[in-house]
């Protein structure tokens, strides 16, 4: 059983501090247990509630109204909203309140919901991407558990997977051909796999090679496949060399490809480029490089 102070309830509610001691002593809408020395604290069940409330509030439900509704009222009502209010602040709720359930129904039909309405893409760039920042200050503030954050990632991680295998395999010589992979120590898988979907629904040829690759293991599947482009992305810290290091050496060893690189370390480190790197400073870069690229080279012109 996780517990949470007020603060954790205002930093995953976004319902100022203040306010929710209002609402408790106003309306009674949650009770706070104390330890045997006086402190207040809430559990799992406290903070369900208040997601449920804060996004009702958020789309103009009044809090006396909903102090007067039962519990299934509220999540009825929440779910009712959630499938027909499409702003990005009431999706993050909802997709929230599905971590903090841990309820994957209720993951799935949000995010199905906004891919019918939105496509695939922009439900990632508009719904999922804002939603994984959230998650990381969330995580690095400590008001989620790794139970909870892993069990939103391999939802996330599955459907971008379908996404993936539902777009047509591609080949012949007009097909410009990538490799990506994650170095070593990097588990920054998402990004990794979004970028094969950008990479294939934009009828490119991707040999996907996963996390955790070396050099060496780099190297043959170079020799096997001869790519136009190597990508990868660095998040991460190395243990036994810099990031600048570890580019250059990347540099020496495929001086024949085009290597292209992301991911915070490379920013953060104001890495320089050796003449064959090209660093994507953002997921929007990325994605006008692709459209640039599209026009003029992976149609085959």
């Amino acid at each position: 059983m996780a517990v949470y102070s007020i603060k954790d309830l205002e930093k995953l509610s976004g319902i100022k501090a203040h306010t929710l001691r209002i609402w408790e002593q106003r309306y009674g809408i949650i009770t706070p247990k104390r330890t045997k020395t006086n402190i207040r604290f809430f559990e799992d069940e406290d903070l369900k509630l208040i997601l449920n409330i804060a996004l009702l509030n958020k789309n103009g439900v009044k809090i006396s109204k909903i102090a007067r509704m039962d519990k299934s009222e509220i999540a009825g009502k929440v779910a009712t909203i959630s499938e027909v209010n499409f702003e990005h602040s009431t999706q993050l709720d909802a997709l929230t309140i599905s971590m903090i359930e841990m309820d994957e129904y209720k993951f799935d039909r949000i995010i199905t919901t906004n891919i019918h309405q939105l496509g695939f893409e922009r439900t990632m760039l508009e719904v999922i991407y804002p939603f994984l920042e959230k998650l990381s200050i969330l995580w690095l503030t400590g008001s989620i558990t790794p139970v909870q954050e892993n069990f939103i990632s391999y939802l996330i991680r599955q459907k971008l997977i379908v996404a993936i295998d539902h777009e047509p395999l591609v080949s012949g010589k007009h097909a410009k051909k990538f490799i990506i992979y994650l170095p070593e120590g990097e588990k920054q898988e998402l990004s990794l796999l979004f970028m094969h979907y950008l990479l294939k629904s934009r009828r490119n040829h991707v040999i996907y090679l996963g996390q955790d690759i070396s050099v060496a293991d780099l190297e043959d599947a170079c020799h096997i496949h001869r790519p136009d482009y190597i990508f990868t992305m660095i998040s991460e810290t190395f243990a036994k060399e810099s990031v600048q290091r570890y580019v250059d050496r990347l540099s020496q060893t495929f001086p024949q490809y085009n290597i292209l690189l992301s991911g915070y370390q490379v920013v953060s480190q104001n890495v320089r480029p050796p003449a064959n790197v090209q660093i994507l400073k953002s997921l929007d870069q990325a994605i006008y490089f692709l459209s640039h690229f599209g026009e003029n080279g992976s149609n085959g012109q």
